[in-house]
């Protein structure tokens, strides 16, 4: 039951079509009481404002693509919906910038930029699910993270919704600004837990002329020899905009071969795509079998790979429980963490699928298994990954589990910045709480 008090304060700065009660699902969390989806920056300040002053828990969601994806409270008393909070609201052709509301669908305004032959140079999960602020929120990227960079080198300028209802810009609209500290990267990854992104300005790419995928597999497993071929490719001249190392149950998921595969991706004009790939080809390690997507084969295998993951917008409740963890390592130790996923196979009796960047060292594992066998395997994985001087960090996983295992790992030493950060910010926890590192 909703309660009246709130309900009743909220319709008093808010249209009452903007309002309904929350569908409570305690399998992932991160609900609310009641929704509110404004559709101006001036009712999400209100909203921010009024819950301030009332002392009224808030979550943000765009998409849900990332509803599992840290916290630990049920429901806060309002969710503050960004699905109606979107479209575009300067595009800069010759400048190359845009700057767009944070409920846009990214997949959404890739289209839109196909018109005009550019392009946003990331590859988050989900692409069709995902918004513009969710993946800017939590700094998502993909294996072509190793080309283009994350959210933190494409941001330019924001707009933000303080906790107290108070609107800051950051950045500019230019690529070219004075310069100081980045008040952009405060809240790129902070989880939305410093500030509501209502919008963001993001530098673009040219859509690329052409581009060509080599998958490698190697039949006989040999870890050693997959080292040396890699190394020599990351000291060759060639440009991948991925190069990324799928597990042998993810590999065959993707192309049918149960192998330890490379794939190695290039985008530039043809002629410059296929001496690459005529250079990876002269290369080949014996007892290797080598194939070669082009185009829309490319994309297709792309657009699978970011579908591998589980998304928060789609009920994976069940028998099984599913997780989503981010590690990362030094780029040539991802071969060793590809295999010890393997083991956890056998070792927790789970599904996993696994793929990490040679170029920047992230990787993705997704277990899929018994509740118990999964946060054993994340416990088991953490170590070895802390012994190898990464970190790992639990993207997605249900309530009941992300209550019983630290999702962030240890505070880091800097905690008490991030601490104080927040106590500055949002002195009355209000917003995302304990969505972020440390309960945050």
């Amino acid at each position: 039951m909703i309660a009246a008090e709130l309900l009743a304060g909220i319709k008093t700065i808010i249209p009452e079509e903007l309002i309904e009660e929350g569908i409570y699902d305690p399998f992932l969390g991160n609900n609310g009481k009641i929704v509110v989806s404004p559709i101006n920056e001036h009712d999400i300040a209100s909203v921010l404002k009024f819950a301030n002053e009332n002392v009224k828990k808030v979550n943000v969601i765009s998409g849900g693509t990332k509803k599992g994806y840290g916290g630990i409270e049920a429901s806060a008393d309002i969710l503050l919906s960004m699905a109606n909070y979107k479209g575009i609201i300067e595009h800069t052709v010759g400048d190359m910038t845009v700057t767009v509301k944070a409920g846009t669908g990214f997949k959404e305004l890739q289209d839109y930029l196909d018109e005009y032959k550019q392009k946003i140079p990331l590859d988050p999960a989900w692409p069709t699910e995902a918004t513009i602020g969710g993946v800017i929120a939590a700094n998502d990227s993909g294996p072509k993270r190793l080309s283009y960079g994350s959210a933190r080198d494409l941001v330019i300028g924001s707009r933000i919704v303080y906790p107290n209802g108070s609107i800051i810009r950051t950045g500019g609209k230019t690529v070219k600004n004075v310069a100081g500290y980045d008040m952009n990267k405060l809240f790129i990854g902070s989880m939305g837990t410093l500030g509501v992104i209502s919008e963001v300005t993001l530098k673009l790419r040219p859509l690329h002329k052409f581009e060509g995928l080599i998958l490698l597999s190697f039949p006989d497993g040999n870890l050693n020899e997959i080292r040396t071929f890699i190394v020599n490719l990351l000291d060759s001249v060639m440009e991948p905009v991925a190069f990324e190392l799928l597990g042998p149950t993810l590999a065959e998921k993707l192309t049918g071969l149960p192998s330890y595969t490379l794939a190695i991706s290039f985008e530039d004009v043809e002629s410059s795509v296929r001496f690459q790939i005529g250079f990876v080809k002269d290369h080949q390690p014996q007892n290797t079998k080598l194939s070669i997507l082009e185009q829309n084969d490319s994309k297709a295998f792309w657009s699978s790979l970011y579908k591998i993951s589980p998304n928060g917008c789609l009920s994976t409740s069940g028998k099984e429980t599913w997780a989503a963890l981010k590690i990362g390592v030094k780029n040539l130790d991802v071969i060793w963490v590809i295999k010890e996923t393997q083991l956890l196979q056998d070792i927790y009796n789970l599904n996993v699928v696994a793929h990490g960047g040679l170029g920047h060292g992230l990787c993705q594992i997704n277990f899929t298994g018994t509740s118990e066998d999964v946060v054993s395997a994340i416990k088991h994985l953490r170590i070895f990954v802390e012994n190898q001087g990464g970190y790992a960090i639990v993207k997605h996983l249900p309530l009941t589990l992300r209550r019983q295992i630290e999702v962030w790992g240890e505070k880091p030493a800097h905690f008490f910045l991030l601490e104080g950060i927040k106590t500055k910010v949002d002195p009355n926890r209000i917003l995302n709480h304990k969505r972020f590192v440390g309960g945050i």
